[in-house]
């Protein structure tokens, strides 16, 4: 019996769990998030619903976005009307079964079958194939891999729970905007009868997914169909990258995520995140600030952060370093009010001495205000050293050959300036506590405090 059991678990792993693992954690061979600088892509699963559907189509309208409608061949089947709107108006069709079935529990003759009948009727209806394939519940099987050739697999990079209606259209818009960036492909839900939703959730995403194109609109951002997004991150400058590169950047970016989480950093804007910062106790030698007063160890200093992602992107477009610099002055000029804002709104930030980072980035703070330092030479300043020439070799412009040029101004500086100058800079008077009243002592209290005054504690 155990055997068997073993026998059991070791097929069903091979077969199921670790081809789901790998293409989630890896991205092997399918698509899940692109690479663009004002586009992103509103995926649609289970559709389409008589109801919802129709909906969802002249709310997309409205704004001028395009999507990816994953559609369920048993559904498409019993509404070709709808099918045959979302092709005429611009949208793009993909597959998602001809039931809603995982495909862990179907062989790959199976799967097969359910592909191409879906694909037969929707080539029925609009007299196109599709080769954009969704596995239900993003769930793909060994064989499914063998099919890439007939069939691009279409993932996620943001899901946000919307087929629960007890989420709420309030919170489910929070999450929406949360994600609203570059080169996402979100993956939300237009019907709501299939396994494990509620049927009055589509409702929901609606009033949320509006909220959420207004403030696309506002930042001129797009969302435009997965064939069109996969073109762009094919001619994207970060596709010429060499494997090696492609994987420090990768690395680089889950250990920030992680960096985050640990530490908690808070983004300066929400909307559209580029700096990050955490109030902390500053490690290191004695600095003298430009005001007289001395940074000393154990000092709260407001500690800054890019956003390496943007960080990287703004690399990788731009076709030089002064491009890039200017790039750069322009994003933290936009940030840098918003910060002073948010620091005299504070008084745990207000009460901090200095705003404060280590980077090799380090030409042009003078211009905001900060003083740049030189980095004592140490263990830390060593390796922060290897650690950012990497990273520079990958994001700047020139790529590697700029290490060998000039490298001794390719080093880490602490760029610092004293909260109270950023805020006279910016014009901004930090918020007083409000003073606590001083409570009156009740009646009892005071009998009380009279009658044990001559008392003695033996």
């Amino acid at each position: 019996m155990q055997t068997l059991l073993f026998w059991l678990f070791s097929i069903t792993s091979f077969y199921a769990f670790i081809p789901g693992m790998i293409t989630r954690i890896f991205g092997y061979h399918v698509f899940r998030r692109g690479l663009s600088s004002t586009d992103y892509a509103l995926t649609f699963d289970d559709g389409p619903d008589p109801h919802y559907t129709p909906q969802l189509l002249d709310l997309l309208k409205r704004y001028g976005a395009k999507a990816t409608f994953f559609v369920v061949g048993s559904h498409a089947e019993r509404y070709p009307d709808i099918i045959k709107r979302m092709h005429d108006e611009g949208h793009l069709i993909g597959i998602h079964n001809y039931v809603h079935i995982s495909n862990w529990i179907m062989r790959p003759k199976t799967v097969r079958k359910q592909i191409e009948r879906t694909s037969d009727i929707i080539h029925r209806i609009t007299g196109e194939r599709s080769v954009y394939y969704r596995p239900p519940w993003g769930i793909v099987n060994l064989f499914d891999f063998s099919k890439r050739r007939q069939t691009q697999i279409v993932l996620w990079s943001a899901m946000v729970g919307d087929w629960k209606e007890k989420l709420g259209a309030d919170r489910l818009a929070k999450r929406l905007l949360r994600k609203l960036n570059p080169g996402e492909v979100l993956v939300l839900h237009d019907c709501g009868t299939t396994f494990g939703a509620d049927p009055a959730a589509p409702g929901n995403m609606l009033i949320a997914l509006e909220r959420m194109l207004e403030e696309g609109s506002r930042r001129g951002l797009k969302s435009i169909r997965i064939d069109n997004l996969i073109k762009q991150t094919e001619n994207s400058p970060v596709r010429r990258l060499s494997f090696a590169k492609r994987l420090i950047v990768g690395l680089w970016l889950l250990w920030e995520q992680l960096f985050h989480f640990m530490f908690k950093l808070k983004t300066i804007s929400p909307d559209n995140p580029f700096m990050y910062y955490r109030l902390r106790k500053y490690q290191g030698d004695t600095l003298e600030l430009e005001n007289g007063d001395l940074l000393q160890s154990g000092d709260p200093v407001i500690e800054l952060h890019f956003d390496n992602r943007k960080l990287f992107e703004l690399g990788v477009h731009s076709r030089s370093s002064a491009q890039l610099a200017i790039r750069l002055v322009r994003k933290v000029e936009k940030e840098f009010p918003v910060l002073a804002e948010t620091i005299a709104s504070d008084p745990a930030l207000a009460s901090a001495k200095a705003v404060y980072g280590v980077s090799m980035i380090n030409r042009g703070p003078e211009k905001f205000g900060f003083a740049v330092l030189d980095l004592k030479d140490g263990l830390f300043a060593r390796s922060t050293k290897f650690y950012l020439s990497i990273l520079m070799s990958v994001i700047h412009p020139s790529g590697g050959a700029r290490l060998k040029e000039r490298t001794e101004a390719l080093v880490p500086k602490i760029i610092v300036m004293p909260v109270s100058e950023m805020l006279r800079r910016m014009n901004k008077q930090p918020q007083k506590q409000p003073s606590r009243p001083v409570e009156q002592p009740l009646e009892e209290e005071l009998s009380l405090e009279h009658d044990l005054s001559g008392a003695t504690v033996h």
